[in-house]
């Protein structure tokens, strides 16, 4: 069996063992990746001197018997809106085409600080606005399960890495459900913590109180492994609080038990909408499997609901645009050679460095932000994110978990054009936990016909720990 078949357990496992050693199985991540990646297209930036490097590290530790961190010698993709100090960051734009970041990212520190090995920066949409990395200036990411299609976005080409055995785990950001629903398109775990769990520094931001980072493995126990080594409070992010639930001590050898007595509810406005037969198939079956488990399911009425996906977008385009003002030509990024003064200088390096998507959102945004529609818009949306989030504070008083598919569509052709409304639409299942700060996760139901769909979990805010032993309850119910 080849080594990138292990997932990152069981590799920390084998150094332990001495069954191999971390440069051997780094190489051996490193040259499937040479050898694969020009099709698929998941890394943007592969760093294997620095990666063989850190392995041989790693191997020194483990030779001297020296404490290991969280992440011993398990090989990491990064996604590319994530600075990583003397690699390019290019959040997928040709605006940073060339930026090389001058400094780490607090998850960098922290996946060196426990011993992780980074093999490169991931593809992704421009900036992390897109469901599926077509926005990409460095072109799509293929769906390791079938090339035609997309890998889902905008965590796109760390979802495709683990799932073609390019890294053992991946990093993603997660705005509106970035990390879950490429997950789910790949047949992954992926888990974005509460709100806050960890720090934003270093990241190229997109909408301050909804972006998070978020974990993508193989399986829950990789991705919770990822999240732990990355939860905890940081002076330089003012909104990181850090989050106890994920240092409880936890045992990974339960399963199917976790789920008995278990309060789940459903939303009934998601099951009267008009969705592909096999995911509501795949969907009725596992809540057939959790309630054959000793889970209590009800439907419920969340009347919020039906305003969610456009207070989203209201908000997420009103955050983004003035965001997206520092990248102006000047102090860093795409710069034009054809202008006359300053105004053009702004007007044509803006023009020429972003892509489509990512002018349509600074649009919006600006446009809803503008004085006379601010209050009609803006202010209002805030005031609908603020019912949505009492409306989930009731549901939580009485359930401890809400599901749903993660995303209300199968993974689409890579050559199939989709409006701007339709590739929203793949975030309306996985919003709720962005617009409340709340824990979620995507777990896989079983392969058929070469695809996997997702089933979404949400947990009320810092129960996270709850949320993760009601997903692996599940996913050791599907194996």
């Amino acid at each position: 069996m080849s080594l990138t078949n292990l997932t990152a357990h069981e590799l920390i496992e084998g150094y332990k063992n001495r069954d191999f050693s971390c440069e051997e199985v780094t190489k051996e991540y490193l040259d499937k990746i040479e050898e694969n990646d020009s099709d698929i297209n998941a890394y943007i930036t592969v760093c294997r001197e620095e990666a063989m490097k850190s392995a041989r590290a790693v191997d020194n530790k483990f030779s001297n018997r020296e404490e290991m961190g969280l992440l011993a010698g398990v090989p990491l993709g990064i996604k590319d809106n994530i600075a990583v100090k003397d690699v390019k960051m290019t959040c997928a734009s040709k605006m940073l085409e060339n930026f090389i970041s001058p400094y780490d990212s607090t998850v960098t520190d922290l996946i060196r600080y426990h011993d992780g090995i980074i093999l490169g920066k991931t593809n992704m949409d421009e900036f992390a606005m897109g469901a599926s990395t077509k926005s990409s200036y460095f072109g799509v990411t293929k769906n390791p399960l079938n090339s035609k299609l997309v890998p889902g976005g905008s965590s796109g080409g760390s979802a495709a890495a683990v799932a073609a055995e390019e890294c053992a785990l991946a990093v993603g950001t997660d705005t509106g459900g970035s990390t879950r629903q490429p997950a789910s398109f790949c047949g992954l775990v992926g888990i974005k913590p509460t709100y806050g769990s960890i720090s934003r520094y270093g990241i190229s931001t997109m909408a301050n109180t909804f972006d998070q980072v978020g974990a993508l493995g193989k399986d829950v126990e990789d991705a919770t492994l990822l999240l732990r080594a990355l939860e905890g409070r940081d002076e330089r992010d003012a909104t990181s609080i850090g989050n106890k639930s994920l240092r409880e001590d936890f045992d990974f050898r339960s399963g199917v038990e976790n789920l008995k007595d278990l309060k789940i509810a459903v939303p009934k406005t998601y099951m009267d909408m008009d969705l592909d037969g096999r995911i509501k198939s795949d969907f009725n079956e596992a809540m057939e499997i959790l309630k054959s488990n000793g889970a209590e399911i009800d439907f419920i009425e969340i009347k919020s609901l039906n305003y969610i996906l456009e207070t989203y977008h209201i908000l997420v385009n009103g955050e983004l645009a003035p965001n997206m003002a520092r990248f102006d030509g000047v102090r860093f990024g795409h710069r034009t050679n054809d202008y006359d003064n300053i105004d053009e200088l702004y007007r044509k390096s803006r023009a020429e460095g972003f892509g489509d998507e990512v002018k349509r959102r600074i649009m919006i945004g600006t446009h809803i932000l503008s004085l006379d529609l601010a209050k009609d818009y803006y202010y209002k949306a805030l005031k609908i994110r603020t019912l949505i989030k009492n409306d989930y504070d009731e549901v939580f008083k009485k359930y401890n978990i809400v599901i749903s598919p993660t995303v209300p569509m199968l993974p689409f052709e890579i050559e199939r054009e989709m409006s701007p409304v339709e590739i929203y639409q793949t975030d309306l299942f996985t919003i709720p936990a962005n617009m409340t700060g709340c824990p979620s996760a995507t777990v896989p139901m079983p392969l058929k016909d070469g695809l996997s769909v997702g089933i979404g979990f949400m947990a009320n805010r810092f129960k996270d720990n709850d949320l993760i032993k009601t997903i692996l309850g599940f996913e050791r119910s599907v194996k």
